[in-house]
């Protein structure tokens, strides 16, 4: 049984929260301080859970510097308030730092839920990638 520390349930909280930031920042035509708000709240709960040496080993890996460079770039552009410029620069070092996720996750959800046409799809997205 794996046991949840209070920091990692207060990071979660804070995780959800900067989510829900910044999706209503979206939400409300770019408004730059809920955008702002919202990552400073979701870079502060990321290492609350996973630890702050974990944060750092899978943001500044060597394959992975240009999809961290653009995701902090675009939370920087974010906090000097041009949100609709961070927000694209957020959204592409997000995928750059995800991608070798996405595979995996699709191919979860196809064999998760038993819907035809979502399964296919979902199955379609996965591709031939692996991470095993």
């Amino acid at each position: 049984m794996i046991s949840i520390t209070e920091w990692q349930k207060i990071g979660v909280g804070t995780t959800g929260f900067g989510i829900f930031f910044i999706l209503f920042g979206v939400l409300l035509y770019f408004d730059s301080v809920l955008l702002a708000f919202g990552n400073l709240l979701f870079l502060t709960g990321l290492p609350l859970i996973i630890g702050l040496r974990k944060t750092f080993s899978f943001f500044f890996q060597r394959h992975k510097l240009k999809g961290t460079s653009f995701f902090l770039g675009g939370v920087v552009i974010v906090l000097l308030r041009w949100p609709l410029l961070g927000m694209f620069l957020e959204t592409y070092g997000f995928f750059s730092l995800f991608k070798g996720f996405f595979p995996v996750a699709f191919g979860f959800l196809g064999n998760a839920f038993n819907i035809p046409f979502l399964s296919s799809l979902f199955r379609r997205l996965q591709g031939t990638s692996s991470m095993v």
